[in-house]
Formats: C-alpha cells, structure tokens, sequence
C-alpha cells in the first residue's frame, strides 16, 4: 500500500520505550527505508501504549502511521520479540485475556458458529478475489509451485496421498470452507465426502461447486456428528477448536474414525505456549481463535490416537499470505464499492502482519497424521514431488 503524502510527526516526540523498540528491531522513525515507519498522528503513542498490539493495528486502521512494506517492519518487530515488550506495558489487558480464556469456554458449542458468521460469512466477493480458483483458505504447498494456484493443488494431492485415499471410501471434512478439497477429493480420488462447516455462505457455494458429485455440505458442528468414516480431514479449523475443547475434538475423532482409518489435522502452529490470542486477531479477524503449541496436542493424545507424522512447512505461509494480498490489492478497484478504505487497511494489516508471523519462525504451519492402535497396516510417511 502506498504511504500517505500527510504531514509527519517529528521523531523526537516520539516516546522512548516506542522509540527503543523501533531501534532495536532496526526500523527509524520516518526513514527512507522500505520498513521505515512513517508517523502522521501522535494519537499512535497512547494507543500502542496503552493497548499494545490491540492500539498498534487500530492506529493503522486509522491511518495514524504507514510503512511501504509492512510485513517487513512487523518481520523485523517480531523476530525482536518486540510483542513482549507491548505485553510489559499492557499487563493488565494481557491478564483479563489470559483470565477470560480460562473461565470461559469461548468456543463452546453456543459459540461455534460465531467465527463464521463474523470472518467467512464477510464475502465471497472478497475470497473469490484473494484466493485461488478453488477458494482454498489454508497455507499452500510451494516446494515445487511456481504458482498459488499450483501451490494449493500440490497441498491438496499431497493431503489425500498422506490419507491413503481410496475408490469409494466416505471421507469426512471438518471444516470444509468453499468445498475445494471436497470437490478436489471426490474428482481426483473418487470419494464420498460429507463436509462440514459453521458458515452459511460456505455450506451454499460448496455446495454448487460439488454439484452432481458424491458430495454432502453440512452446517453442523464437528461434536454434533454421527456415523463412521474410512478417512477423516481437517484443514485450517483446528485454531477454532480451543484448549477446553481439545478432549471433545479428539474424541469426536476417535468415534468418527473406522479402526483401520486415518486422520489428517492441518493446523496452524505456535513456536510456543501462549496464554491468549493476540488481542487484535481476536477483535478484527478471528473471534475466539486459539493457535496449540506443539505441547498442547500432544498433551491431549495420549491412550487415543497413533501420532504417524508431524510435517511442518510454516515458512510457506509466508509465500500463501503474501499471494493473497497481492490479489486483494489487485481487484481492490473492483472490491472497494463493497468495503471501504479503513476495511483496506484492516485487511491489508491481517494478511501482511500474519505473512511476518510465519516468516520470523514464531508461526508454523504443521500437517498430522493420525490412526487407531489397532490398526493393521503400517502407515509409511510421504512427502511428495511434483
């Protein structure tokens, strides 16, 4: 996004615990360089002050400051740990976050549909913009990719070659967006697939786009499923699950699961145990969200299910979330009658500070895979070449 031609705020005004940050993450203050952060209201201090992260992304919403590269300035932010020193100044905010997350159940079953209905009910004329022919809203796969739309077929070939997929075997999606792997699963691999999922606007152009294939679009939640399945999938709906919530996930998986069958979780990663969503995130983007760390799972699957392979390939999140800007700002002329600039900004801000996330490490992006004890055969791990 082009940086605005406003008036600068005089970096000496600036205060000094920002201002150190800033230093230490090597980015000055109304600089020429390409992650230089250029200050136009001292409205921005107070706000990164006193609500840290939370008061950072309102600021550019509001166009209080700009910067020509924003996921390099955030990269560099974060791979200072600069959201630890944002955490010293707001510890109040970070502590009724913490709090709230474990007295409540924020992804009880009451609020299952309200990620939906808030971040994937926002327009498919938005997502059918940023994505990829198929809508897929995960990370793509780009060792061999020229291409996002290539990246997305070779991640969805590799996920049924990890599964095993089989000529008339049911598999079951949880959590099937658009219906791109649904329909990409019954096509390719001739499957029956029920997909699930908590936003009406999904479940309607899923359901269109798998017209006259062995395919179900559902809206129900995952804990209210019945019935077996030869092979279960789960793409980018795990960071809606939540801690409290993880024993009913896994269970629901044992139970869906046949004895010979195979689960497959695609799930966003932290490079550590966090207490709360970041504040901004859970606001503006996902409400309710909550990223596991590699212990958080394991925790939970001990007497339950056979950990086959644990494939991490974070760094090309990066790459995904980066595509999908380009392609936002690209149809912007033609998306801008539906939103409006401060959308923009918010939009532009989730995609590019999530892209720094992956891109300085503390973001992974982990596929799983997962059996009964009992099952027979060995399962072989595979990364494939396209």
């Amino acid at each position: 996004m082009k940086t605005s031609t406003f008036e600068l705020v005089d970096a000496q005004r600036v205060p000094k615990p920002i201002a150190d940050m800033l230093h230490n993450a090597g980015i000055r203050i109304n600089g020429s360089a390409s992650h230089d952060i250029q200050i136009h209201d001292e409205r921005l201090f107070n706000a990164v002050l006193s609500h840290g992260s939370l008061g950072l992304g309102e600021a550019y919403m509001n166009g209080w400051w700009q910067v020509p590269q924003l996921d390099e300035m955030m990269f560099r932010l974060m791979r200072n740990n600069a959201d630890e020193h944002t955490k010293a100044w707001t510890k109040m905010q970070w502590l009724m976050l913490a709090l709230r997350e474990k007295v409540i159940n924020l992804q009880a079953p009451t609020r299952a549909f309200q990620v939906g209905e808030h971040h994937y009910d926002t327009g498919n004329d938005l997502f059918e913009a940023m994505l990829d022919p198929l809508m897929i809203y995960s990370c793509g796969y780009w060792e061999h990719a020229q291409n996002l739309e290539e990246a997305q077929l070779h991640k969805l070939d590799m996920i049924c070659q990890k599964l095993q997929l089989q000529s008339g075997e049911k598999l079951l999606d949880i959590g099937c967006g658009w219906g791109g792997l649904a329909w990409y699963a019954a096509t390719h691999y001739g499957v029956q697939v029920l997909g699930i999922t908590v936003s009406s606007q999904q479940q309607q152009y899923a359901r269109a786009r798998c017209a006259g294939l062995p395919v179900e679009i559902e809206l129900i939640d995952y804990r209210d499923l019945q019935g077996q399945f030869d092979k279960v999938v789960s793409v980018g709906m795990f960071e809606h699950v939540g801690l409290k919530n993880y024993p009913a996930y896994f269970d629901a998986i044992q139970r869906l699961m046949k004895p010979d069958g195979l689960f497959l979780l695609h799930t966003i990663g932290g490079f550590d145990k966090t207490d709360a969503t970041d504040p901004w995130i859970d606001k503006y983007i996902f409400p309710n969200g909550k990223i596991p760390s590699p212990g958080e799972i394991a925790e939970h699957l001990d007497g339950k299910l056979v950990l086959e392979d644990w494939h991490n390939f974070g760094t090309d999140y990066d790459k995904t979330l980066v595509a999908w800007h380009v392609n936002v700002e690209n149809a912007w002329p033609a998306l801008k009658a539906n939103y409006d600039e401060r959308f923009r900004r918010m939009w532009t801000y989730y995609l590019l500070t999530c892209a720094a996330y992956f891109r300085a490490r503390k973001g992974m992006l982990w596929q799983l895979v997962f059996s009964h004890r009992e099952r027979p055969s060995v399962y072989r791990s595979t990364r494939p070449r396209f």
